[in-house]
């Protein structure tokens, strides 16, 4: 697959440029806005965030009033098949694949993905990171 480029506005005239696969980068995207609104509360509070915390990285952040994840369970949910251990898991569908897509298209293209959670019940916010390219 050819690399493509993707533009993200930032700040009128600050574009922010990764490179990467359209269709694996707007899968990331997807299953992340999917986690988030499958597991949140039926009042659904969802907040997007895009940064550039240094000059050549990225940081997209997606936080959700949902489910929580207990600390113990943090670093598994990007497991391959893996899905936290939760009474909302119990009547959601799902295969456990989705945070593991997001963070293998995130590794493929030199980033990274990881979660943060207070506890069950308490939301959560899971953060992708990628390297930014500038037009030449």
């Amino acid at each position: 697959m050819k690399p493509e480029e993707l533009y993200l506005e930032n700040a009128p005239g600050d574009e922010i440029l990764v490179r990467g696969n359209s269709e694996e980068l707007r899968t990331l995207v997807l299953n992340l806005f999917d986690n988030a609104v499958k597991y949140s509360d039926e009042q659904k509070d969802i907040a997007v965030e895009i940064k550039t915390p240094t000059l050549d990285t990225i940081s997209l952040s997606v936080h959700d009033n949902g489910t929580g994840i207990p600390k113990g369970e943090l670093k598994r949910i990007f497991r391959r098949f893996y899905r936290a251990q939760s009474e909302k898991n119990k009547t959601s569908e799902g295969t456990g694949l989705g945070l593991f897509i997001v963070r293998s298209v995130a590794r493929r293209y030199g980033g990274d993905a990881y979660a943060e959670s207070a506890g069950e019940g308490q939301g959560s916010t899971f953060f992708v990171r990628l390297p930014r390219v500038y037009r030449a």
